[in-house]
């Protein structure tokens, strides 16, 4: 046997000698209990990566302080989010309430826009109806009239029979349809599919930040709005005056 044979062979000795003492250690928690005495000759290389050694039981302590560190930061960010939910569950009930107490079309729509830009700090968005579905709405900058078989309209298709809003970067020519004449550079854009009169429509909210509505990002809260949105011009009061 060569000397690199040697070597390979002792080596993997060594790690299969080392697999069963991790094995043994692992089914007998309480063997240092029983030999107190080998926890004396321990030592650990620091964390650090110096030369330095520790105890086990210090190094113990400083694994335990890591773990908390990931546990405290888990929590953190769930306290978050929590937040963010209750923040967002808040101008989603200002909206609900803006809806119910607004008394013909116009306020409907009133409502949507006011929402849209005080709650939800929306600089650049647009409501996109078929004609079909706009009986009653206003002329307003943030609503766009076309055609149902409209060429700017059919490229949403993919979106309306996935029936679901979607976040990201759009196409030059879908952001062109949406946003001609933007008060912003589009970053990023949430769309959020609505059906009216049982045609489609489109809710699209505009973003200067490109990450800022990304792929990622859950779209639960985004469909409830858009389901808000079209019960309320949907239906025998929302298209009527």
């Amino acid at each position: 046997m060569t000397t690199p044979q040697v070597k390979a062979s002792a080596h993997a000795g060594a790690d299969s000698d080392e697999s069963r003492v991790a094995a043994f250690l692992a089914g007998h928690p309480d063997f240092f209990d029983r030999h107190a005495e080998l926890l004396s000759g321990l030592r650990l290389q620091h964390a650090r990566g110096d030369a330095s050694t520790v105890s086990l039981v210090e190094r113990q302590v400083e694994v335990l302080r890591e773990r908390t560190r990931d546990i405290e930061a888990k929590l953190c960010a769930l306290v978050d989010n929590g937040r963010a939910n209750d923040v967002l569950a808040t101008k989603m009930h200002r909206l609900a309430t803006r809806l119910i107490a607004a008394r013909d079309t116009a306020a409907r729509f009133a409502a949507i826009e006011m929402s849209l830009r005080e709650d939800f700090a929306a600089r650049e968005f647009v409501l996109v109806l078929t004609r079909a579905a706009s009986g009653g709405a206003p002329a307003a900058r943030y609503v766009r009239h076309v055609a149902a078989d409209d060429a700017g309209l059919k490229s949403f298709e993919s979106l309306f029979a996935a029936a679901k809003p979607r976040c990201g970067r759009v196409r030059d020519g879908q952001r062109e349809f949406l946003f001609p004449s933007a008060s912003i550079t589009v970053g990023s854009v949430a769309l959020v599919p609505l059906a009216l009169a049982g045609t489609p429509a489109l809710l699209a909210i505009a973003s200067p930040d490109v990450d800022h509505f990304n792929p990622s990002m859950s779209t639960d809260f985004l469909a409830r709005i858009g389901d808000m949105i079209a019960t309320a011009l949907d239906g025998p009061q929302g298209s009527g005056g």
